[in-house]
């Protein structure tokens, strides 16, 4: 294939991927480097039988984001980049004047943009491909290497804290102390079996999700909703579990030799939990942040 009919087919989709980098950085300048390093990975890529190159190059733009919030994570950045540098592969526009910047950074809202920055690597990527351009999460769960089913509970949180912050002038949501004492009496009623307990902890519509590989165990099926049913799954049970940060909420994992064989990740609000995604795959465990508490 020329190169102008590769410069073409990818600045059919250019616009595109620079709009949901923007989104995922809040960065103008790196919205710039993650389109060109797109480019790049697209240019050297034998893209001919892809069906929809849409697709594949938000996919791409996506994990270069996720690489960059990863690698800028322990800093915090007080404004929106609005420096642009001319990128360099073939073809691309000259880079947008002061006012195009302003236009953009308005449609996306600095408010909400400060919100985002709240949220970690993964829940970003997968809230602003999902809830901002319609993404589907087994699209999104690659990029990620988790679940559908995980993908989903990470947009879930993400929309929460997008709400819940927005309505609370920027107020912080996560509260680790609250949340861990909500997770350690659910495991606690869970290994002692007071079914009464389980229920206090539990919100009515509590919905629990597990993967195949949970499901294979034959732990839980692959969606419980309710608090009577999903108490009735971990009532007696859990015994070995420890309360653990997963993605920086508090959640529970069984770890037999120090190995993470099973992971809970929670959602609590309210005093309660009102979801848990239950994993077991190897993989998707690998690509948890867990840490201790």
């Amino acid at each position: 294939m020329s190169d102008d009919v590769l410069v073409q087919r990818f600045e059919e989709h250019r616009g595109h991927l620079r709009a949901v980098a923007f989104r995922m950085l809040g960065s103008a300048s790196e919205a710039d480097d993650a389109v060109q390093e797109t480019w790049m990975r697209f240019a050297r890529t034998d893209t001919a039988e892809v069906e929809n190159l849409r697709g594949w190059l938000t996919t791409v733009a996506s994990r270069v984001c996720l690489n960059l919030l990863r690698s800028r994570r322990s800093r915090r950045e007080d404004e929106l980049d609005r420096d642009h540098d001319t990128a360099a592969f073939p073809g691309e526009a000259p880079a947008p004047d002061p006012e195009a910047q302003a236009v953009m950074a308005d449609s996306i809202g600095l408010a909400l943009q400060v919100v985002l920055d709240s949220l970690n690597p993964a829940e970003r990527v997968a809230f602003v491909l999902h809830d901002l351009f319609d993404v589907p999460f087994d699209r999104i769960a690659p990029v990620l290497d988790r679940t559908p089913e995980a993908t989903r509970q990470l947009a879930s949180r993400a929309r929460r804290r997008v709400v819940q912050k927005q309505g609370r002038g920027g107020a912080p949501v996560a509260d680790v102390p609250l949340q861990r004492a909500v997770v350690e009496a659910f495991l606690a009623a869970a290994r002692e079996g007071r079914f009464d307990d389980l229920l206090e902890v539990l919100d009515p519509g509590i919905k629990v999700v597990a993967d195949p590989a949970a499901v294979a165990t034959g732990f839980a099926a692959r969606e419980v909703i309710g608090a009577k049913q999903v108490a009735e799954i971990f009532n007696g049970n859990a015994r070995a579990a420890i309360p653990v940060l997963v993605d920086g909420y508090v959640g529970a994992m069984w770890a037999p030799g120090g190995t993470p064989r099973a992971v809970l990740a929670c959602t609590v609000e309210g005093g309660r939990i009102t979801e848990i995604a239950i994993m077991n795959d190897p993989t998707t465990i690998a690509a948890l942040d867990l840490a201790d508490l």
